[in-house]
């Protein structure tokens, strides 16, 4: 039993307190989301709609406990003044078919990234090349990443519809994520040579794929209506990246590619410092200065914004605008509601 008021926090208990507020007071609304990373991602998403009568007050899922996670943050006691922001996992591909799926997919207070989680977004293709500018101060392209992607994309497609298809059929045992890591994920990429990582990749699959076919002869006939399906569901051969268990993509495709990439663009700069000083002095304070100014390959990631013109995260962006019109009817009238236009898009 709760022994105190804010042990059982509800949307109804959200609402009085705003109630209780002077009517020009902006009205708060409680997103709750799974981990300390997804605090500033969703904050990032939610503060284009806030306006002076309306803001999102983001936190972790439980407020009496450390717990944290996806079941947790929808589990709470939702509503128009409490809501829960989550990653999809596969729970959206999985099209009601278990219990989390079809409460992520009916209620109209949990809002998901439709990809597979956050980390998805903080790898869209064509922001990579950006990362790695901000990560090494570089703009040279070493290789072309969004074509690498879109290659490396449409090699492991049927891999992915394999891996929906086992846990739609409670076979995610035998062919888990894990075995999708172990299979996907890039080693030694050769940036000069990134056509070498591609083929070993393409044996790869194709040797699980030889494996699934042996091991799992009920699911001949099954995989190509689920490819039309997939297809209905915004999933295509050149995006499914995106819908691969985020930590598989970001450490095990995205940093190993772009390592390499970011070791080379670094080693350039530094040489050309070392080219041109005109003394030791020089070229000690030019590298220290430079060095000072690079960052991690995986901090810059996470700071990209290009996943903004994605069509999932539109998707999700128009599911946020639907609940926050919504809320407008019980706004006050005199403040400034209007939702700001859709940003990241935009040239600059």
């Amino acid at each position: 039993m709760a022994r105190r008021l804010t042990d059982t926090v509800t949307s109804q208990y959200v609402e009085a307190a705003n109630r209780l507020k002077p009517k020009r007071h902006k009205r708060r609304v409680v997103v709750y989301v799974e981990s300390y990373d997804d605090v500033f991602f969703w904050r990032s998403v939610l503060e284009e709609f806030e306006s002076a009568a309306l803001h999102f007050e983001v936190m972790l899922p439980s407020r009496t406990t450390l717990g944290k996670g996806k079941k947790l943050a929808m589990h709470n006691h939702l509503g128009p003044n409490m809501i829960a922001c989550v990653d999809a996992d596969y729970d959206y591909l999985m099209q009601g078919r278990s219990d989390i799926s079809r409460e992520l997919l009916e209620s109209p207070y949990i809002f998901h990234t439709y990809v597979y989680a956050i980390e998805n977004y903080q790898c869209y293709a064509p922001g990579l090349h950006e990362a790695c500018v901000m990560s090494t101060l570089n703009d040279r392209e070493v290789l072309d990443l969004e074509a690498f992607m879109r290659e490396l994309s449409v090699i492991i497609w049927p891999l992915f519809v394999w891996s929906i298809w086992a846990y739609r059929h409670d076979e995610y045992k035998r062919f888990s994520l894990c075995d999708v890591l172990d299979t996907v994920a890039l080693r030694d990429v050769n940036t000069f040579h990134p056509e070498q990582s591609i083929d070993h990749l393409k044996r790869r699959v194709n040797k699980k794929i030889a494996w699934l076919q042996q091991n799992f002869h009920k699911a001949k006939g099954q995989l190509e209506p689920l490819r039309r399906e997939l297809l209905q569901l915004g999933v295509t051969p050149e995006t499914s990246y995106l819908y691969i268990q985020g930590h598989t993509l970001f450490d095990g495709i995205v940093l190993p590619l772009l390592g390499p990439v970011c070791t080379l663009l670094r080693r350039e700069r530094e040489n050309e410092i070392k080219r041109l000083a005109c003394h030791e002095t020089q070229r000690q304070n030019e590298l220290a200065c430079y060095q000072h100014s690079v960052s991690p390959i995986d901090m810059m990631l996470k700071k990209g914004t290009k996943f903004r013109c994605s069509e999932p995260y539109k998707r999700m962006r128009a599911d946020i605008e639907h609940f926050v019109s919504g809320l407008q009817s019980s706004l006050p009238s005199s403040a400034d509601t209007a939702l700001q236009g859709e940003q990241g898009c935009q040239p600059s």
